[in-house]
């Protein structure tokens, strides 16, 4: 059984209307009301239970939690399905974790995602962040409306995208400055883990390397910062709005 205990990922998880709970209430706040009221407006149960129930059920909850099975909270599709709805000539913006173990990382980085619009995320099944808790939590409530790809194989899945008209490029810090790239049109960014970076495979589909110029004195960014920061790069040269 898997319960989330965050207000944000349980209301996003409940707007994007994938889960069906129950929700369970021990102490029924402000904010704990408000989420009540959203569950019953979509028709979720809601069941009231002790604070000891509760806490031996989701330790870590703030008097709420919402049970949910492991694909209710991701908005998952394959690689194939994903490239197979693009139309003629239309632009994309995917990001592929290679190997981003950390869940908070992994919840940080969804959460760029959906602030600057990527269309698709892709995380390899092996070597990724696990805790769907955390990542829920930390992304707040955003892995319930990203587009989620998991799959065994992630150069496989870059070689598609290619196939597809996308250009590659992996974040590096000896790479060209993002801004003198185009981040126009059908654009893939790879993301490397947070010690060893891109694998080699990878870096080998990649059509350029981009970094992000910085002076300070520490090694580089830490890498759901780093995401944010050429996720931004990406949406400001698409200009306003999703795409």
């Amino acid at each position: 059984m898997a319960y989330l205990t965050g207000f944000h990922a349980i209301e996003e998880l409940i707007r994007a209307g994938k889960a069906k709970g129950p929700l369970l209430v021990a102490n029924a706040g402000p904010r704990a009301r408000t989420i009540m009221s959203l569950a019953t407006d979509n028709k979720i149960r809601i069941d009231r239970v002790g604070e000891h129930e509760l806490n031996r059920l989701a330790p870590g909850n703030r008097g709420i939690a919402f049970y949910v099975e492991g694909k209710e909270q991701s908005n998952e599709i394959t690689v194939q399905d994903f490239i197979a709805g693009l139309e003629e000539g239309s632009d994309a913006l995917v990001v592929v974790l290679d190997g981003i173990t950390d869940p908070h990382n992994y919840g940080a980085i969804l959460r760029s995602c959906d602030q600057f619009g990527a269309d698709l995320v892709i995380v390899g099944n092996r070597r990724s962040a696990k805790d769907a808790e955390v990542v829920s939590k930390t992304s707040a409530g955003a892995v319930s409306w990203v587009p989620l790809a998991f799959v065994p194989n992630l150069v496989r899945s870059v070689e598609l995208l290619k196939e597809a008209g996308f250009w590659v490029y992996g974040a590096d810090m000896r790479g060209e400055a993002v801004y003198e790239k185009d981040l126009t049109g059908r654009v893939v960014l790879i993301m490397g883990s947070e010690g060893s970076g891109l694998s080699r495979l990878l870096k080998e589909t990649c059509d350029g390397m981009v970094a992000i110029p910085t002076s300070g004195k520490v090694d580089s960014l830490n890498v759901s910062v780093a995401a944010g920061v050429l996720l931004y790069e990406a949406r400001r040269q698409r200009g306003p709005g999703r795409k």
